[in-house]
């Protein structure tokens, strides 16, 4: 039985890419509804303080927490995605993302029960964290591992939409509330309304995933015996350079989603003087785009090389802050100019490498231990590409004034500077693997599963 015979009938390509896309989707709601809320909602309620400057440091200091425990999660998931499979772990990360953000909307505020407040919400951050750094690895194997390798770059990018469909809805379910609430309501009960929904939609995904089949790759692993008794262990002893080259190639991924879907928010209201609805819909508008520029990036990458699109689309997404940033300033305070100035960059540009992402990471790694170094790579970055964005940005603004917020642009022109570069060493890696050279990307391990791999970055 070949891996491409092995798929079976009740687990069809399109069932099963559905099934990861609606799973992805509703985990990065659960994930972004959090930092959505972080600076207009949770600074006042929890992390109460006589500067406004604080508060909203400690409430992006938790949404950072959820970046810090991923790499936990990735571990973990990804040690028992490659031991016993993707389909399972993806049920069980779906169902603990899902307890943890209905959770965070029962949570009583800081004025109700204290300290206590801020603490239960760091540990359902936490838990939020763990169960996402399981989730994403295996939605994105589920839907790169049953397609021939030239289409792997267009279906592994459709669970990448499920990011952009997740802010979609998170921000805007958060825009009607705030569009149909007054400021008091909201403030008491109307942003929790957000957090219980996700109950309905973990049920709703839980169905779903629960009625596709293993992976026929993954299932070739297990037939043959050739699973890692310790997944981790092999990937850091095996393909070290693998997993440095993916973590640079992150980068701007990390830093540019957080700067745009996270911090603007809070930088339009607060500094620009944008209603908070507004603000919200624009950013809406931004993702609603990503579901069509994202496939079309994935689809780009399959025909002319999953390096040089990344890199290329690294250095154009990383300077694009700084016109966007210049017009939010300048923009008079129109609404149509400040949704332009988020949409381009990040509508657009942005998907330029979050559409190839997924299959690049992918092709970092063979099918034993592909979970668990996809995980580690995307998750672990996190922690300094994602995570502590909000609190660099808020910082650099603070220094430099919030009218000049050129060290924000710098900040993020220098991720894509970081990124362009790794992906450029993966594409010279991969020529020089498939022309039998040794290659820099790890151990002598890694040479094999370059030239087997690495068959969309031989252009570059």
């Amino acid at each position: 039985m070949t891996t491409r015979q092995a798929a079976p009938g009740g687990g069809g390509l399109g069932r099963v890419v559905t099934a990861a896309l609606i799973g992805a989707t509703i985990e990065w709601y659960d994930f972004f509804l959090y930092g959505v809320v972080a600076g207009i909602v949770l600074n006042k309620l929890y992390f109460p303080a006589d500067d406004p400057l604080v508060s909203t440091l400690l409430a992006y200091s938790t949404f950072a927490v959820g970046f810090v425990t991923r790499p936990l999660g990735g571990v973990i998931f990804g040690h028992f995605g490659d031991r016993i499979g993707r389909k399972s772990m993806l049920v069980i990360t779906l169902m603990l993302m899902g307890v943890a953000t209905f959770l965070i909307g029962l949570v009583p505020t800081y004025a109700q029960i204290g300290v206590a407040a801020p603490v239960l919400l760091l540990l359902l951050r936490i838990v939020q964290g763990i169960g996402l750094g399981g989730e994403w690895g295996g939605a994105v194997l589920m839907a790169f591992e049953y397609p021939p390798p030239e289409k792997r770059g267009l279906y592994a990018s459709i669970p990448q939409i499920g990011l952009a469909l997740g802010l979609c809805l998170a921000s805007g379910v958060v825009a009607a509330l705030s569009y149909g609430l007054d400021d008091a309501q909201f403030l008491a009960w109307g942003w929790r309304l957000a957090f219980l929904l996700s109950a309905v939609l973990v049920a709703v995904g839980a169905y779903i995933r629960l009625n596709v089949m293993e992976t026929p790759e993954f299932a070739q692993v297990k037939e043959t015996n050739r699973e890692a008794a310790i997944p981790f262990v092999s990937m850091m002893r095996d393909f070290p350079g693998n997993v440095i080259a993916g973590m640079g190639a992150r980068t701007i991924d990390g830093v540019f989603f957080n700067i745009f879907a996270v911090f603007s928010i809070g930088y339009l209201t607060g500094t620009v003087g944008v209603p908070r609805t507004q603000a919200l819909l624009g950013v809406t508008a931004a993702a609603l785009l990503l579901c069509l520029t994202i496939p079309m990036a994935g689809w780009l990458s399959d025909r002319l090389g999953r390096t040089r699109v990344y890199a290329w689309g690294s250095l154009l997404t990383g300077f694009s802050a700084f016109p966007a940033f210049w017009i939010f300033l300048n923009s008079g305070g129109s609404t149509g100019t400040i949704w332009l100035a988020l949409i381009v960059p990040f509508g657009i540009l942005y998907a330029s490498v979050y559409g190839p992402e997924a299959a690049l990471f992918s092709e970092l790694f063979p099918a034993r231990v592909r979970y668990t170094g996809i995980s580690f790579v995307y998750q672990f970055s996190g922690i300094f590409a994602s995570g502590l964005t909000p609190i660099i940005a808020t910082a650099l603004l603070q220094y430099s004034g919030a009218d000049r917020p050129w060290l924000v642009c710098a900040y993020c022109a220098f991720a894509g500077l970081v990124s362009a570069g790794s992906a450029i060493w993966i594409g010279r890696a991969a020529r020089r693997g498939a022309a039998g050279e040794h290659a820099p990307l790890g151990s002598g391990a890694s040479l094999p599963l370059v030239r087997r791999t690495f068959h969309n970055t031989e252009q570059v």
